[in-house]
């Protein structure tokens, strides 16, 4: 499960825009973490663990994750960079 979200993480890292923005690792382990709490969660609530919807469930919330983070993080740090630039430029 972790693997998988790892993976699916890794490929939004490269397939959405402004990859320049963010570290290397953090969509992967956003999508990892998120599948394996998720993972965790639902067998916990007695979800059978070689059951499918278990795994879309998983791979489907960590590939979320890491889908919303890729997509608010670059104009959130064109803002901030924005900002501090020009709080160093002032005189």
């Amino acid at each position: 499960m972790a693997v998988g979200g790892l993976g699916l993480g890794a490929i939004l890292r490269y397939a959405l825009p402004g990859r320049t923005s963010h570290g290397a690792a953090l969509l992967p382990a956003i999508g990892m973490i998120v599948a394996s709490v998720v993972w965790a969660v639902l067998t916990w609530v007695g979800w059978p663990f070689d059951g499918g919807w278990i795994w879309w469930a998983s791979l489907g919330l960590g590939t979320l994750s890491a889908l919303a983070a890729g997509l608010a993080l670059p104009p959130r740090r064109r803002e901030s960079d924005a900002r501090l630039l020009a709080s160093l430029t002032k005189a």
